[in-house]
């Protein structure tokens, strides 16, 4: 099973401002967001993280070695990274969400993000037919692997919310991913 977890919080979600490669570690709640979620999902065989700090404090708190991964890292905002959401214009949101090319200044795109994670989903599924592998990543990230299970485009992330922390979880079918959560959280 693919297990897909979102970081704990961070001061920068606190505020509500878009977080991509800024690198803010955890606040108090974050950590205990973490802990919660390692204690809800229990015993694992395998941990991958994005590079980025509150990724791997999430991972942490498993106990175990974290495999760092660039493929999970989030969405480059460019110019927009840090901003308010709604000091964003409608217009650029507009140009998100309907063009998958599209990438703010100095950023990237959503299709760029989409081919990342597609490829690394690939990877990680076929390893986790007979294992339990989590990912500790971000929100962009987890949109696009619930787009590739679901086999959609980019629009089925913009009609989403991913809690934080929450667990997406992907098993190996058949025919192909199969989605089994979403926006799962701990009790």
């Amino acid at each position: 099973m693919l297990i897909i977890v979102r970081h704990g919080r961070t001061p920068a979600n606190a505020q509500g401002l878009l977080l991509g490669r800024l690198d803010p570690d955890l606040d108090d709640i974050g950590e205990a967001q973490a802990a919660a979620v390692a204690a809800w999902i229990g015993p694992i065989d395998r941990l991958v993280s994005s590079p980025l700090l509150r990724c791997r404090r999430t991972a942490e708190a498993f106990g175990m070695d974290v495999e760092i991964d660039e493929r999970w890292i989030e969405l480059d905002y460019g110019e927009l990274d840090g901003r308010r959401f709604d000091e964003v214009s409608a217009e650029v949101w507009t140009q998100l969400r309907t063009d998958p090319e599209f990438a703010p200044r100095g950023g990237e795109s959503m299709a760029a993000l989409a081919r990342r994670v597609g490829t690394a989903c690939d990877e990680l599924l076929a390893d986790g037919a007979d294992a339990d592998i989590v990912v500790v990543t971000h929100v962009s990230p987890i949109k696009a692997a619930l787009s590739w299970a679901l086999g959609g485009t980019n629009q089925v992330g913009w009609r989403t919310r991913v809690g934080q922390p929450s667990i997406t979880r992907i098993a190996s079918g058949p025919h192909g991913p199969v989605l089994h959560a979403f926006n799962e959280a701990p009790r």
